[in-house]
């Protein structure tokens, strides 16, 4: 005979449906985590407060329109952006500690490149709001302040004093940093929003000012800084003394001025690595002479490489006392520099500094020319007297607005910070409060005004919030330059950018920080089944969440996070 089953044990009363889901073990929690979204250390640290994240994900999808438009929001010149600015969001980066930092600047060039050649075109307002708005001044600021303005549907003309808009962008940044071809393109499509452009008209003086200010509902100005500011050493008036933006804009115009066999630039910024680099091109023996050590100067550092592979003579931490003229016709070379060591230490504002010479460290440069690139100043009695000012500079509050409430300003005019990007971002700010004032005088589009700067309440993501067991350490993508010998021939660009497969490398690199990449992993790893996905969301179920904060612990992205419960 066969035995007997054995009987199974009776179900706990508690058990009554035969799961456990009546025992809510959520009542043992003491934190619970929560889905967010948080700006990145990126994004935080972008002069235009770019998405980096989102269209960084967007081109690792493979959608590069999806991530060009994204970028277009904030900045109209990503492949502007992407070769000259100085690319703060790479410092800020957190993949920075962990093995090195995204090649962001280089990812958004490869877009950028891609919108160029592909013809993408920013859309139109919708609507057309009452409102006319003037820009003064054609460059970074400027047109970026009229490129959102177009995109709210504003009447926009734009008043430039110059033959050709673009700035800085045109008369400063040498071809073989920005090649005309992406400037022009880039420009191109911000006009074809409908802003009427009005070259060659300056607008100088306060009555000048008024009157634009009297014929538009508001002003935005943003006429940079044009006066170059001067060495006591070299004599204003004296033939072999030039000034730096000068000299970079007359290579622009492909006029450069002969200056003899030897150079001598001074400064050590971008404009003065520019500055040895053009006239290298143009068949100099250049000297850069600059007040900082080579790791302090103010130029980014590829740039300051690249002069170096280009044959450009560094002389560092050290500074010109006077210039001795030889009236000799047979003399080797027309200048004498008497120079001095200096140990520099940089103040507390930018462009403040004090200077201690070296005890017995004189020396003599020999030169036929001399270029100072040491900085400029806005022209401040080009818009009369009636607007406040600070120091050289226009005073203005957040976000652009003036003494004068009719009227904003931006870019190198207001600020120290004098980087194209900046000034971008200070044009896209001033634009949003020119709306912001024109909604408020019934002059604004009915339809609503874009959050382009909300960063939301969240902090800034730090590197510890990320899962790094999910990101192999991983080189970064270098895109590649000419060979020096070469690129010193002609004026073509230096660095060419990255190739299709190593943009899309790069993109797997970033940790999307503060940025939902819906992996699931929430879910997949709470133990308690307590997270459940909702479209792109995640809700928690407090009944059963226990607060172990696994799904923190496990989020590849930072963007779920523990919360002290209140009880």
């Amino acid at each position: 005979m066969n035995a007997p089953l054995p009987v199974p044990p009776p179900v706990p009363p508690i058990w009554t449906t035969g799961t456990t889901e009546a025992i809510h073990t959520g009542t043992w929690r003491a934190s619970t985590p929560r889905h967010l979204a948080a700006p990145s250390p990126c994004r935080k640290a972008c002069p235009v407060g770019g998405e980096i994240a989102r269209w960084i994900g967007q081109a690792r999808s493979g959608d590069l329109q999806g991530a060009w438009q994204t970028l277009m929001r904030h900045n109209p010149f990503p492949a502007i952006a992407g070769r000259v600015c100085h690319h703060p969001c790479e410092t800020a980066c957190n993949r920075a500690e962990y093995d090195e930092a995204l090649s962001i600047c280089r990812l958004e060039r490869f877009i950028g490149d891609a919108a160029l050649d592909a013809g993408w075109m920013p859309q139109a307002a919708a609507t057309t709001a009452p409102g006319r708005v003037a820009i003064v001044g054609g460059g970074p600021a400027g047109l970026s302040a009229a490129y959102q303005l177009r995109r709210l549907g504003y009447a926009v003309t734009l008043f430039e004093a110059s033959d050709a808009l673009g700035g800085v962008m045109r008369h400063g940044i040498p071809a073989y940093r920005l090649s005309r071809r992406v400037l022009d393109g880039e420009i191109a499509r911000i006009v074809a929003l409908g802003v009427d452009v009005r070259l060659g008209h300056a607008v100088q003086g306060q009555e000048a000012l008024a009157a634009i200010a009297q014929a538009h509902d508001a002003v935005f100005v943003a006429l940079g800084a044009q006066q170059p500011k001067q060495l006591p050493a070299l004599p204003a008036d004296a033939g072999w003394a030039l000034d730096g933006a000068r000299y970079l804009a007359a290579c622009s115009r492909g006029e450069p001025p002969a200056l003899g066999a030897r150079v001598v630039v001074i400064g050590g910024g971008s404009a003065a690595i520019d500055v040895a680099r053009s006239a290298r091109r143009h068949g100099h023996a250049v000297t850069l002479l600059a007040l900082e050590d080579e790791a302090r100067m103010p130029a980014q550092r590829e740039e300051v490489v690249e002069a170096l592979e280009e044959g450009i003579t560094l002389v560092d931490g050290a500074m010109l006392r006077k210039v001795r003229v030889h009236e000799d016709a047979q003399a080797s070379s027309r200048l004498e520099l008497d120079c001095v060591r200096v140990r520099m230490q940089p103040g507390a504002e930018r462009g403040r500094f004090t200077l201690d010479e070296v005890a017995d460290s004189g020396f003599a440069l020999a030169a036929d020319a001399v270029i100072s690139a040491i900085g400029q100043d806005p022209r401040l009695d080009d818009l009369g007297g009636d607007l406040r000012r600070e120091g050289a500079l226009l005073w203005t509050a957040a976000a652009g607005a003036t003494s004068d409430g009719k009227i904003w300003a931006g870019g190198d005019l207001t600020s120290m910070a004098r980087f194209v990007t900046e000034a971008v971002g200070m044009g896209k700010r001033a634009a949003l409060a020119i709306d912001r004032s024109l909604r408020e005088r019934g002059l604004g589009s009915p339809a609503p005004a874009p959050a382009l700067d909300d960063h939301g309440p969240e902090p800034v993501v730090p590197l510890s919030a990320i899962s790094l067991h999910y990101y192999p350490k991983r080189a970064r993508a270098e895109s590649p330059r000419r060979e020096a010998d070469a690129r010193v021939a002609d004026e073509d660009e230096v660095q060419l950018g990255l190739a299709a497969a190593q943009a899309l490398a790069e993109t797997e690199r970033c940790f999307s920080c503060g940025t939902c990449i819906n992996c699931d992993h929430c879910v997949i790893y709470c133990p308690d089944l307590a997270i459940e996905r909702v479209g792109l969301d995640y809700t928690v179920n407090t009944d059963y969440c226990k607060g172990c904060g696994v799904c923190v612990r496990e989020c590849p992205t930072g963007s779920m996070a523990m919360s002290e419960d209140s009880k």
